[in-house]
């Protein structure tokens, strides 16, 4: 498969995108039309904010899959690095955990690319978890100074799940690209428009349709999500999962199986996201994009799911 034939298949997605951010536009255009102007409107209204906000989302990772490896992994890279900081602006730190951040920010996230940009799976998936996870205590303990033991474990827990979020699990994403699969190609960069557009598709159904029909809360205390909206959202992503199949090296009905895990695990993380959230008295984690909140807001779902997909895609397709 050549590279030509490839970026037209991301082209193809693009259109078929834009079709469908069309007809989600039109739906919630005649909605609102069509609705009094009362609170009751407000969960169409956020709905087409959130539609809005993918417009661009949509231009701005069609572009980075356009321009192959390096536009991916330089998109992640940057979105890693605006969720790292959102997610740990809110956590608690003292004078002690600033070799730890400048260790994170500095060393840490871009060495996890560059490793990935090298195709270093066993390194990359081991700098966070095993390498990072034993420095940073370290560094906040020869940092020092008064106070340094002051909720010391809850400062380096928060560090360590701020890196395993925003840096190790979103990683996953561009490390699709560097998987070998026989007979695929160079088709890599259309597995990850798959995991994105079936999760974040999924998502986008399952808030308009929890909050029109969805009675029973899965989890009440931090997350308005329903049971019936999960489900509409799970039957979304299986059906898409079927329509694309021609972008995966999955059998029809693989490609239906990983597209509900992966959703089903987004579903998870998004759950998790929201407890942190609920803990810290927040309701978003930034403000950067319009009706979606901060890079984590949005992150949520898929890179809870990123390193599931890939490893299952590597153990079940890889060479």
């Amino acid at each position: 498969m050549t590279m030509t034939q490839t970026s037209s298949d991301l082209l193809f997605l693009f259109a078929a995108c834009c079709g469908l951010l069309v007809i989600a536009t039109l739906i919630g255009e005649v909605l609102r039309a069509r609705l009094p102007k009362t609170h009751a409107n407000l969960t169409v209204e956020t709905y087409l904010t959130r539609v809005h906000s993918w417009w661009g989302m949509v231009f701005l990772f069609s572009i980075a899959l356009l321009l192959g490896s390096i536009g991916i992994i330089m998109l992640f890279a940057f979105c890693s690095l605006a969720a790292l900081r959102e997610f740990l602006t809110l956590t608690t730190k003292t004078n002690a955990d600033h070799w730890s951040l400048i260790a994170s920010f500095y060393v840490i996230l871009p060495l996890q690319y560059v490793l990935i940009w090298w195709g270093e799976v066993g390194l990359f998936s081991t700098l966070i978890p095993v390498y990072a996870f034993l420095l940073l205590p370290i560094l906040s303990v020869l940092r020092g100074g008064k106070g340094a033991d002051k909720n010391f474990l809850a400062r380096i827990s928060e560090t360590q799940w701020g890196l395993m979020i925003c840096v190790f699990c979103a990683s996953y994403i561009p490390a699709l690209v560097t998987l070998d699969i026989p007979d695929y190609g160079d088709r890599a960069p259309l597995l990850i428009a798959y995991l994105v557009f079936v999760i974040q598709m999924g998502d986008l159904m399952e808030y308009f349709a929890g909050r029109r029909i969805g009675k029973r809360k899965i989890a009440p205390a931090v997350s308005p999500k329903t049971r019936e909206g999960i489900a509409c959202g799970a039957a979304l992503a299986a059906g898409l999962g079927l329509l694309l199949t021609w972008m995966t090296p999955f059998s029809p009905l693989a490609s239906i199986a990983m597209a509900v895990v992966a959703y089903m695990v987004g579903v998870g993380g998004s759950l998790v996201l929201a407890a942190i959230k609920s803990d810290r008295g927040i309701k978003n984690w930034g403000h950067l994009i319009p009706g979606q909140g901060g890079f984590v807001d949005q992150l949520d779902s898929v890179v809870f799911a990123a390193p599931v997909f890939f490893h299952v895609t590597r153990y079940y397709y890889g060479g």
